[in-house]
């Protein structure tokens, strides 16, 4: 009713009409809303970022591994297609792929998926994928200069 500007302002009824009054002011009022007890919403908590335990039912996809995409594979598919006189449009419109995706592919810039590479194989007729060669891990030897930082902590054991 006054006007001031006050941090304290109520919900009072005056003359009928509901309005937000300072204290001064309160007693002009026919009544006043208690105002209800607002409760602070409890902030989330963060919870570190853990690594999650692999559920019992998942498997490691590398231990099946059979076969990998072998190391030079964008010129394989360059090549064949020249040797088959496509144009990268054509083997696009073939595969069902846009030229673009093909051009990305024989550029190296994109791997092709599994599908794609089984398709490329039929159309092109080659073979972009090579057995899986186990890699034999030998006895580590000491670095040149003198020990490593883990066999430091391989001696104190």
């Amino acid at each position: 009713m006054c006007g001031r500007d006050s941090k304290g302002l109520r919900e009072a009824i005056i003359d009928g009409a509901k309005m937000r009054v300072c204290s001064d002011c309160i007693k002009y009022s026919e009544g006043y809303v208690e105002e209800p007890v607002v409760k602070p919403t409890p902030v989330p908590t963060r919870r570190p970022v853990t690594a999650r335990p692999r559920p019992a039912g998942q498997k490691d996809i590398y231990k099946t591994m059979e076969k990998e995409l072998v190391t030079n594979w964008s010129k394989i598919i360059e090549e064949a297609r020249r040797k088959k006189g496509l144009t990268r449009e054509e083997l696009g419109f073939r595969i069902g792929e846009r030229t673009v995706t093909i051009a990305k592919i024989e550029n190296g810039d994109l791997r092709p998926s599994d599908q794609m590479i089984a398709k490329l194989e039929k159309e092109l007729g080659i073979s972009l994928l090579e057995e899986v060669k186990a890699v034999p891990l030998g006895q580590q030897s000491h670095a040149q200069d003198g020990y490593t930082l883990g066999d430091f902590i391989k001696s104190d054991k």
